[in-house]
């Protein structure tokens, strides 16, 4: 792997952590507005945001990273992005569930701890397991990291 594959990978690489560390944030944020009985309509507006970061970053995953990943990965270390599809389907019912509740429905504190708790589990399987395993495979991300870069959320 040359210098310029190797910086490519670990530059995509930190785009996504950059955005798991800012929606973490959030998720503090979030606990703390709890834990001062903020009033439903902050949460309700942290909640969305929270919803909008995970909603561009999940996106962004899908229709650049993990495409790329899972040409780089050989067929042992399938079952790794099968496994994060699965997860980013289901976190997109959570994130609808939480958008489509008021803020003050008395499960909405609930169901943004279970969105927090499975994102963490799911950044802490992809850091791990996922780039780990593209950095043994030495994937060229050079292209992708070019439309990561140039990438604009949909929603």
């Amino acid at each position: 792997m040359s210098r310029k594959e190797q910086a490519a990978l670990e530059s995509a690489i930190e785009m996504l952590r950059n955005q798991h560390d800012e929606v973490d944030d959030m998720f503090g944020d979030y606990k703390k507005l709890m834990d001062l009985e903020a009033p439903a309509s902050k949460r309700k507006a942290l909640a969305g945001k929270i919803c909008k970061a995970l909603t561009a970053h999940a996106e962004l995953e899908e229709t650049t990273f993990y495409p790329a990943a899972r040409k780089a990965l050989d067929k042992d270390s399938e079952d790794i992005m099968d496994h994060s599809d699965v997860e980013h389907a289901t976190l997109k019912g959570l994130i609808e569930r939480i958008t489509g509740s008021p803020g003050d429905d008395p499960h909405f504190d609930a169901l943004v701890h279970v969105m927090a708790e499975y994102v963490k589990h799911h950044v802490e399987e992809e850091e791990g397991e996922m780039f780990s395993a593209l950095r043994k495979a030495e994937a060229n991300m050079d292209e992708v990291l070019k439309q990561m870069k140039a990438f604009k959320p949909k929603s």
